[in-house]
Formats: structure tokens, C-alpha cells, sequence
């Protein structure tokens, strides 16, 4: 095999494996990247989700809801301290994703509830989940499952 040859083997294998380690799902001007969830105990009725959402658009768009066969209901959540105490609640009218802008869903703060989970996540799993713009419409998404604790699927760090 020539040089050059195996120079463009290595380049074709070397981009092959980066969109196999990549996580990212695009519709319209909307890009998600890295859905994962983490491991749940046998039994365990919800699960949580998280994202990072990129507008790269010059309009504003909302996420307005999150189906998945995995959960009998699914819903937005935001976490937020009232008077020292952490309170947790739907987001009926979604999420805003302002223009060129990052909006990220994690602990503590806004993030997905998977409710009436039909089987509790398992780490290396992963699950099928369907998010709606209000502009940018539905898009198919794969959430990874992570290690219960620890860091997160696809090697990002957090409590997720």
C-alpha cells in the first residue's frame, strides 16, 4: 500500500470513528447535543434527562415537550431556590431557546423528568426520546445512559 493510500485510510478512519463518538442531533437552526441519563435503582418510578440545546439562528424557537416509549409521560422541569429551599416544577409552556443562544439542561436547574419509566435505565443503554420546537418542529434524539453516579454518559461531567 502506497503512502498516500494509507494516509487516506488513516483520515477516513480517523473521521469514521469521531462521527461514531459523536452525539449530536440538528433540526432547522437547532442543534442537541449529548442527551444522557443516568443509571436508575430496580424499581425506580422517574428518571432524569439532560442536554445542552444551541440556537444558531437569529430567532428565538421553545422547546415545547419530550415524548419517549420508555416513560408513560415525560415533562419539562426546572429546579429553583425560593426562600432557601430547592423547589421543583413543570415547565407547562416549555423552554425559551433565545437566538444564538446555549441553553443547557442539567441538575439543579432545568432539565427532563422521564415519569412512569416502563424499565429503569441501565448504564450502556440507551433509549429512543422525540423533543418539538415551536419552530424548528420534532426532532429523534438517543439518550445515552450513564453510571448512576460519577460522570456522565459520553464523558461529561456533572450529578446527573
Amino acid at each position: 500500500m502506497t503512502r498516500f493510500a494509507k494516509f487516506l485510510l488513516a483520515a477516513f478512519l480517523s473521521l469514521t470513528a469521531a462521527g461514531a463518538f459523536a452525539h449530536g442531533f440538528k433540526v432547522g437552526n437547532i442543534e442537541i447535543r449529548h442527551p444522557n441519563s443516568r443509571a436508575m435503582l430496580p424499581g425506580a418510578p422517574v428518571g432524569g434527562g439532560f442536554l445542552t440545546i444551541v440556537n444558531t439562528g437569529g430567532e428565538a424557537d421553545r422547546l415545547l415537550s419530550i415524548t419517549s416509549p420508555v416513560a408513560g409521560d415525560v415533562q419539562l422541569h426546572e429546579m429553583a431556590m425560593e426562600n432557601d429551599v430547592m423547589k421543583m416544577r413543570a415547565l407547562e409552556t416549555g423552554i425559551d431557546i433565545p437566538a444564538g443562544a446555549t441553553v443547557e439542561l442539567k441538575p439543579g436547574g432545568l432539565h427532563i423528568m422521564f415519569m412512569d419509566v416502563k424499565e429503569p435505565f441501565k448504564e450502556g443503554r440507551r433509549f429512543p426520546a422525540t423533543l418539538v420546537f415551536e419552530k424548528a418542529g420534532p426532532v429523534e434524539v438517543e439518550f445515552v445512559v450513564g453510571p448512576a453516579v460519577g460522570k456522565a454518559a459520553g464523558g461529561h461531567e456533572g450529578d446527573h
